[in-house]
């Protein structure tokens, strides 16, 4: 039967399909949700196509994404914390200070920690930038404001730190004022005390020293003379050396 009977039978033109030349089926890559349940590589595939998300970590399988971020509970602090180690890293050739870093962990573990100071692969650092730019293997020391996140942060996150060997890992507890600075020793994670004056030293970067509780309270030109003081240290100029001794040509 033609066309033109088909015009009769129906009263109406014979309709006309045009078929595209895309095929039937596109290969699309699912968006990240909290909760989902990947390995690195997957979790690496989604966070590329989703240029719109500054962050979101992979913490033991799981994915973590970042709620807004308020200003006292974590803008504000997070700033006293990078302002504290800065100050540390200029001061110290072979230190390296990041903010926000993808940190490849291993193959569940690809976190996006607040801060980060390692200890340049040049100079005898542990972990290494990869083809991508990515931190490849634990800085030295991890940094966590934890408002909302404690329970992450002190939690999954901390067991896959201490796992992959960051030797220290400070978390502060904005809401419960509390600032914990963990130190691995013998592949567990033990809390640095304060001594007599309220002061905090770290074991892996020589005078690195926080005053904890004029840094709970805002008082940051008092946290940047007890850094003075480390940076004034004995240990301190001992570290320098070291550093510079272990450069690679």
């Amino acid at each position: 039967m033609g066309e033109s009977a088909l015009s009769a039978i129906f009263g109406m033109a014979t309709p006309q399909f045009q078929f595209s030349d895309r095929p039937l089926h596109r290969s699309l890559i699912p968006p990240l949700e909290n909760g989902d349940r990947l390995n690195s590589i997957e979790f690496e595939r989604r966070y590329q196509a989703m240029p719109g998300v500054k962050k979101a970590e992979l913490v033991e399988g799981v994915v973590y994404m970042a709620s807004p971020l308020r200003f006292e509970p974590h803008a504000e602090p997070y700033g006293d914390l990078i302002g504290w180690l800065w100050s540390y890293k200029i001061a110290t050739a072979g230190v390296r200070l990041g903010d926000n870093p993808t940190v490849r962990l291993d193959l569940d573990n690809e976190p996006q920690p607040d801060a980060v100071l390692l200890i340049d692969a040049q100079v005898g650092g542990q972990s290494y930038l990869g083809e991508e730019g990515y931190i490849e293997g634990a800085p030295e020391l991890v940094a966590e404001v934890a408002a909302s996140s404690a329970s992450i942060d002190l939690g999954d996150k901390k067991r896959a730190y201490r796992r992959n060997g960051v030797q220290e890992y400070l978390v502060w507890q904005v809401f419960d004022q509390r600032i914990d600075w963990f130190s691995l020793q013998n592949g567990e994670y033990v809390v640095l005390p304060p001594d007599a004056e309220g002061v905090i030293r770290s074991q892996v970067f020589p005078g690195l020293w926080l005053n904890h509780t004029a840094l709970l309270q805002g008082q940051m030109a008092q946290v940047l003379t007890t850094l003075q003081q480390g940076l004034n240290s004995n240990e301190y100029r001992s570290f320098g050396q070291r550093l510079q001794g272990n450069r690679k040509d």
